[in-house]
């Protein structure tokens, strides 16, 4: 049988002896009006084996500038009344995103962004803190300090950085490394619609050095599972290949995702329990060389070179 490449293994993270599940909860879709619902999808999650969840302040934010903070509320919340969920879990946050500014990841605002949400979250440490998307006014070695200092005080575990160009990755890493450290995960967009990290060198960089990859949005917002606004010839492939697996179209989106050799871990962001368990067949799809190539080459819409 041919080599299947994805891989259902765990995920290191940072050098403290953490590690994720290859899937994992992103809690993007909590709304205040909907508590409930959001803590059953959390609950579903971990059971189905999803060890990292993923937050950040902004979440929530709504267009009449309402709500930002209102997922880590939530999600403390939830922390304070199941006081053992906090020892299941890897806890992920981010900050540096200030709407309406839109970004401000100065010393001064990550800090504070850093301490507002250990508040909402109810906990005394983050384990694991990324920057949320690269401010362009901020000093790499500013924004690095910043990081290595809420590090030393205990505040958060490990670092990160979200949505960072190569040359941004860079140049937060030699700020971090004059200080000792180094970035443990990067979270970037990844998916059989949105292949940019494994061709523009942001996977390169995780393989090198021991990072690890967060993919974002795996599903394509759920347009993989839904079919809207993706190519024909993808769908067909993904669904020709779920027959063959005996599996729903998404699995196998997530299974390619899985597949990368950088190990990434896909970020699921549903709040159906029934869809949270049904990502968790993806663990068992098998996709060699030959599937992965197919379903690159249905997303470019032309053959490879």
């Amino acid at each position: 049988m041919s080599e299947n490449l994805v891989d259902a293994g765990t995920r290191p993270i940072g050098v403290e002896g953490m590690s994720s599940g290859p899937l994992a909860f992103g809690c993007w879709r909590f709304a205040p009006t909907e508590a409930e619902r959001a803590e059953r999808a959390l609950n579903a999650a971990i059971e189905a084996g999803m060890t990292l969840v993923d937050t950040a302040d902004v979440y929530g934010f709504q267009e009449d500038s309402s709500g930002f903070g209102a997922a880590e509320v939530m999600l403390g919340r939830m922390l304070q009344a199941q006081p053992s969920l906090r020892d299941h879990i890897v806890l992920a946050s981010k900050g540096g995103v200030r709407p309406p500014l839109p970004y401000d990841s100065s010393a001064r605002a990550l800090r504070a962004a850093c301490e507002a949400s250990l508040r909402r979250l109810r906990v005394e440490r983050i384990d694991l803190y990324l920057v949320h998307r690269p401010d362009l006014f901020a000093h790499p070695i500013e924004v690095a300090e910043t990081l290595v200092a809420l590090r030393r005080e205990g505040k958060v575990r490990e670092v990160g950085v979200s949505n960072y160009t190569l040359s941004q990755h860079d140049a937060i890493t030699a700020g971090l490394a004059r200080n000792g450290t180094a970035l443990a995960a990067i979270q970037p967009e990844y998916s059989a619609v949105h292949l940019d990290p494994a061709r523009d060198g942001t996977f390169d960089r995780c393989c090198c050095g021991n990072i690890t990859a967060l993919a974002w949005s795996p599903l394509a917002g759920g347009r993989l599972a839904s079919g809207e606004g993706v190519r024909p010839e993808l769908l067909a492939v993904l669904d020709e290949l779920a027959a063959r697996e005996g599996v729903e179209r998404a699995a196998v989106a997530l299974a390619f995702v899985l597949a990368h050799p950088v190990r990434p871990v896909a970020i699921l962001g549903s709040l159906t329990p029934a869809r949270l368990f049904a990502a968790t067949r993806a663990l068992a799809v098998h996709l060699d060389r030959r599937d992965c190539y197919r379903i690159v080459e249905a997303s470019d819409g032309a053959p490879l070179p």
